[in-house]
């Protein structure tokens, strides 16, 4: 197959009638062999029924409905997952990217070989205080801290090839970090700009609330990229510069206690809450911090070991099979 477009879908019966709609009238029309695939995320609407009437409707459509609410990372990586096209699209449920610049992504891809093609929205048509300032910070922040430079991180409208995708695992809200894992494999990242239009129907559903688990995530990836196969660099330096800081307080302690006081009329040494309170603190925060990086990759290990999903399944129906339960 030559495409599969994926959707994680929560909580949008209003806009997928329409979104289902136009995307068979593009990629009908583009002379390729395609799927897609829709996930609903443990929807609370009626975004399930609506999706089996589309499917009934249009051909080469696959659904897959979660048992509960797993998030959109896991709605991507069920996608992925179960995807069967050469190169796997992206992109989100309620109307705000234009299915239209599907064959613009492919055109690009194809025309410079590239493994990644990214949306940008440059005239991204959102609140400025509430989704786009976040949203330059995160892709600023996220750029220097993998050297994967975007301008739209955020964009959920990419092309990715294949064998990219499938080598690639999703955890927590990892999914806007695709292209800095895939550049990570060896991939190649391209960007273009792309439609935006205002939402029409709801509201956001994954907004700015995921804010500080982002920036979590973007720690670990950070972790993951520089430093996953030689931990030892990151809690090395670490305890060098723990060591660094408890050579310099044990010299100028045992150089008080030799020279007498310096600025009273006690020694240094008989006040412990100056020595060990802010070395303790540190030390708090540094047993966080590895517990944390240790955590994330223990989570790996059980996961990938078993090769176990970060999601559950209720059901997968395809086009074919729901034109077939009707008649």
């Amino acid at each position: 197959m030559d495409l599969t477009v994926t959707v994680a879908v929560y909580n949008e019966e209003e806009s997928l009638p329409h979104l289902c709609s136009k995307l068979h009238e593009v990629l009908s029309q583009m002379g390729r062999t395609y799927e897609v695939i829709l996930v609903d995320d443990g929807s609370k609407d009626r975004s399930w029924e609506v999706m089996c009437e589309q499917a009934e409707k249009l051909p080469h459509f696959k659904l897959i409905r979660f048992r509960r609410n797993f998030g959109q990372t896991a709605a991507i990586s069920a996608g992925f997952r179960e995807s069967q096209g050469e190169v796997v699209v992206t992109l989100d449920a309620d109307l705000q990217n234009d299915p239209a610049d599907i064959p613009l992504l492919l055109e690009r891809m194809e025309q410079g070989n590239f493994d990644v093609v990214s949306g940008w929205r440059k005239d991204r048509q959102d609140r400025f205080i509430n989704r786009r300032l976040p949203s330059v910070i995160a892709n600023w922040l996220i750029g220097r801290m993998t050297d994967v430079r975007l301008h739209d991180y955020g964009c959920s409208l990419k092309a990715y090839r294949c064998e990219i995708v499938k080598s690639v695992r999703l955890y927590g809200e990892m999914h806007r970090f695709i292209p800095a894992l895939a550049h990570w494999v060896g991939g190649t990242i391209d960007e273009m700009p792309v439609r935006h239009h205002a939402r029409r129907y709801g509201q956001s559903k994954y907004g700015i609330s995921r804010t500080l688990r982002v920036v979590l995530d973007l720690l670990t990836v950070k972790f993951l990229l520089t430093y996953s196969t030689r931990p030892i660099q990151v809690f090395g330096r670490f305890g060098m510069a723990f060591f660094g800081f408890a050579a310099a307080i044990l010299a100028v302690l045992g150089l008080d206690r030799l020279t007498g006081p310096w600025w009273s009329e006690v020694y240094l040494l008989k006040r412990p809450f100056w020595v060990i309170t802010p070395l303790m603190f540190l030390g708090f925060a540094l047993q966080f911090m590895v517990m944390g990086l240790l955590g994330e990759l223990m989570t790996r290990t059980y996961h990938e070991s078993q090769d176990k999903p970060i999601y559950s399944v209720r059901e997968i129906l395809t086009s074919s099979q729901l034109k077939a339960d009707k008649k």
